[in-house]
């Protein structure tokens, strides 16, 4: 067998971003706070969506676009006509209107929002989702604490690969290369992984590498994954057809269903991506069809995970890298506008039913309340059980904390 066959075999090309050991173990940690959220799922909606024409419409102005608005279950609060469920749902969660950021390209945005950093091209700032993959886990020890369905989210960073996260490209269905090849049993398979264990050992003592023992940790972890019977939680092809229905027979309605499988059985850090909303062009149909893809998913999570019980439990944020300026360009599209844009947040402890910050009558500018993405990413640390401010050093000396000066948002904590 060569080279690449073993690799197959044994799990590599799965097992590459589910786990690892972060490389300075000897840094202590801070005592962790009270814990008031167990899990977390993010939303991410990729190209940066409108405010304007989602959850801040500006009814009556210059800019206001095509939508009409509507009332919400939250007094004051108007949602786009093409988001009823969310409307009738926003008791469940918050809204933030007030974020502000000075990133107006998709690459760096696309990376403060992962990460809570702004961009440094000296340092590999880890993704949120690594820090709760090294610093929280995964409840299962046989699944992944950090999936990414949909979309390849943003990589650990100096935490080191094993904190990744485990890459699923068609959200509803297994993970690639879950499968032993060439009908190998599980007895041979451990006989493989036993001699690479002995083979590994003896590497390591020579090169005394951090490198090799985070790699058997990866090899250890696509292991139990393979051989688990956790991995169906991927699959939603066991759910009722009413409930797949209910999140919509779309990429992100699967991959919502499937992430809270994932968190009901132990995953810690699930991101859902919808992608499409960088409309530059043909800004109010195509936000028209991403809406209600967006509508019925989110919809049936939140509802789902509160008869369930889970969503006291579970952080359901919403949000992408910036919004959409007011102004409508001869495309009949919005530009990119990081001054003033929205998120939803809820779930994990956090009240329900508050509107935070506003913006001015054109959506343009935050005029009360502005809200960092550091202090966004201290809020979810600290629900999680995490402290905000905890610091490690990377492997050039460089002490980096899991949010940048960030401040938990208290208008938003129960």
């Amino acid at each position: 067998m060569n080279r690449r066959h073993f690799c197959a075999a044994s799990g590599l090309g799965l097992g590459a971003l589910l786990a690892g050991r972060f490389f300075s173990g000897n840094v202590a940690r801070a005592e962790e706070p009270k814990r008031r959220a167990e899990a977390c799922i993010v939303l991410w909606l990729n190209g940066g969506p409108s405010h304007l024409d989602t959850f801040d419409p500006k009814p009556g102005s210059k800019n206001a676009g095509k939508f009409r608005a509507i009332k919400t279950a939250t007094e004051g609060l108007l949602f786009s006509e093409h988001l009823p469920k969310l409307a009738s749902l926003s008791q469940k969660f918050s809204v933030v209107h007030s974020l502000t950021t000075r990133e107006g390209s998709h690459e760096r945005a696309r990376k403060l929002l992962h990460t809570g950093h702004t961009p440094n091209p000296t340092v590999a700032h880890p993704a949120f989702g690594s820090w709760v993959s090294a610093r929280r886990g995964g409840k299962s020890p046989e699944l992944p604490a950090f999936v990414s369905l949909g979309g390849p989210s943003a990589d650990a960073g100096f935490l080191g690969r094993g904190y990744g996260p485990l890459v699923v490209r068609e959200p509803g269905k297994l993970p690639d290369d879950l499968a032993i090849l060439g009908g190998m049993s599980p007895e041979r398979l451990g006989r493989r992984l036993s001699a690479r264990q002995k083979l590994d050992a003896v590497f390591e003592a020579e090169t005394k590498s951090h490198a090799v023992v985070e790699r058997g940790d990866v090899f250890a972890a696509a292991a139990r994954l393979v051989n688990s019977p956790s991995a169906s939680a991927f699959d939603i092809s066991s759910e009722p057809q009413t409930s797949r229905d209910a999140y919509g027979d779309n990429e992100f309605g699967r991959g919502c269903l499937a992430a809270r499988r994932l968190i009901e059985k132990g995953v810690r850090f699930a991101e859902v991506t919808l992608d499409g909303w960088d409309t530059h062009e043909n800004n109010f149909e195509r936000i028209q069809a991403l809406s209600g893809k967006l509508d019925a998913a989110m919809g049936a999570l939140l509802t789902d995970l509160s008869t369930r019980g889970l969503l006291d439990k579970t952080l359901v944020v919403c949000m992408g890298e910036f919004g959409r300026s007011p102004a409508i360009n001869n495309r009949d599209g919005r530009d990119h506008h990081p001054e003033a844009f929205s998120m939803l947040i809820g779930g994990g402890g956090l009240r329900a039913g508050t509107v935070l910050g506003a913006t001015d009558g054109d959506g343009a500018k935050v005029v009360t309340r502005p809200v960092r993405v550091a202090d966004v990413f201290a809020t979810l640390s600290t629900q999680l059980g995490m402290d905000p401010h905890e610091t490690l050093m990377t492997p050039e000396g460089r002490p980096i904390a899991v949010t940048d000066g960030g401040q938990v948002i208290g208008e938003l904590l129960s």
